[in-house]
């Protein structure tokens, strides 16, 4: 057995080992179909991706439909202001202290009668706009389901015009764990999803609201399409519609639009109806202190963009900029076609990589070299994983001490997404250049 495909097992291992949810275990394994066969990526570079990807997986949690309402205002009133807007019967404080549980942050008892999925069913079927007629309902409630369920409904609904498969849940976030590793909320970066059209808006009060036009099959811009909005309000309690054109998840390969508009999910999520059904929710325990992961050493997101823009040729344009502590990765036009590139910036790894800084079994064009200082290199050319046509360009650096840093280019801005530029832009020499900056390890 190959060292990287030993080393997918390990990483396979541990996923199983430590996530339960389905989109964790769909991140890992995509994770590693994107590497391929170069060498791999860390454990921390795993545990970013999960806090991504439960954004990215809005459907892999409970399968609960919602239907959206034509006209503000349908099937209820809106909330006065904060998190939902409009006019209605809860006051913006009332939904605050729902949303918050005690002020101590303890589990509270439930501040209102548990609901049912039957009641979320009915509840969501009242926000449809008028005319259609709905089949295949399910309901979750507050109380259905292990710990950290996420009550909701699901249905399918159908006019004249067509039909549409609904799924709707509502949640409250931990507030011991960062928003980026929880939840649904936030636009995925265009690396990730290279076909979503994302908005993000704040609103009065401080509560976000998500608009997504996406598809079922992200790295496609055929198919069936998926729309979704999030609502994630200040006080951590979070609403997330999806809607299928064409039926359920997966159920119809057209394109056709889904029935309900993104303005239409909009006021189904910001629906004061769902108001009992915040209040209903355990508030969420916070997270101990000491249980937290020791303090580990990292290169942060803003430093990483700095120094790698002050690589890129000048006169061009930088867009998709998506970083966080020990990864960036960023979009580049020289004029020419757009170059997407990435730096993962690591520690510790001279014992991850053991016998993976050469080119054995590597298919493509690979060369290693050992530098004076000991700095082991590896230069790779290859195809991309992800089927289609882009090539992927990367150095890869091991210092004596552990440091990695590995660079990547892809002509295109997506991997999975239409060539852009015959080759890529930078060229090996400059993504090693790129590799061997020391300031990705300084202030």
């Amino acid at each position: 057995m190959s060292p990287d495909k030993e080393f997918d097992e390990k990483v396979d291992d541990k996923v199983d080992e430590k996530v339960d949810e389905e989109f964790e275990v769909r991140v890992a394994h995509a994770m590693r179909r994107t590497t391929g066969d170069f060498p791999p990526h860390s454990a921390d570079l795993v545990r970013r991706s999960v806090g991504r990807g439960r954004r990215m997986r809005l459907y892999a949690a409970v399968r609960i439909a919602a239907a959206a309402v034509a006209v503000v205002g349908a099937g209820g009133g809106l909330l006065a202001t904060g998190a939902f807007g409009g006019h209605g019967d809860g006051t913006p404080e009332q939904l605050r202290t729902a949303a918050r549980g005690t002020p101590t942050g303890k589990p509270a008892s439930r501040a209102a009668a548990p609901v049912s999925g039957e009641e979320m069913v009915r509840t969501l079927k009242s926000l449809l706009p008028p005319g259609g007629t709905v089949s295949a309902a399910s309901g979750r409630g507050t109380q259905e389901g292990d710990d950290g369920v996420r009550p909701g409904a699901e249905l399918t609904y159908t006019t004249a015009e067509g039909v549409s498969g609904i799924d709707l849940t509502v949640s409250r976030l931990d507030p011991g764990l960062p928003y980026d590793q929880q939840g649904d909320g936030g636009c995925l970066p265009v690396e990730v999803r290279p076909y979503d059209t994302c908005t993000t808006q704040k609103l009065p009060g401080g509560a976000v609201l998500n608009t997504t036009k996406s598809f079922t099959y992200p790295n496609s811009d055929t198919g069936q399409k998926r729309w979704y909005v999030v609502l994630t309000t200040a006080d951590g309690a979070q609403l997330s519609v999806q809607e299928f054109g064409g039926g359920g998840e997966k159920a119809s390969s057209g394109g056709t639009d889904p029935l309900l508009s993104l303005p239409q999910l909009t006021s189904i999520v910001r629906s004061s109806a769902w108001q009992k059904v915040i209040a209903a929710l355990p508030a969420p325990e916070r997270t101990p202190a000491s249980t937290a992961s020791p303090r580990r050493e990292h290169a942060s997101g803003a430093r990483l963009t700095r120094v790698l823009k002050d690589h890129l040729p000048r006169g061009g344009t930088v867009s998709d900029v998506n970083a966080s502590d020990g990864l960036v990765q960023l979009v580049h036009d020289d004029g020419h076609g757009k170059n997407m590139v990435e730096v993962d910036v690591q520690y510790d790894m001279t014992d991850s990589l053991a016998g993976l800084m050469d080119c054995d079994d590597v298919p493509g064009h690979c060369e290693a070299v050992t530098l004076g200082d000991g700095t082991r290199v590896k230069k790779v050319r290859g195809k991309s994983e992800k089927g289609g046509s882009a090539q992927v360009w990367l150095v890869d650096t091991l210092r004596p001490d552990g440091r990695r840093v590995v660079v990547r280019e892809i002509n295109s801005f997506a991997e999975s997404a239409p060539v852009t530029r015959p080759r890529p832009e930078l060229g090996m020499d400059r993504l090693l250049s790129i590799a061997l900056d020391k300031r990705f390890f300084t202030g």
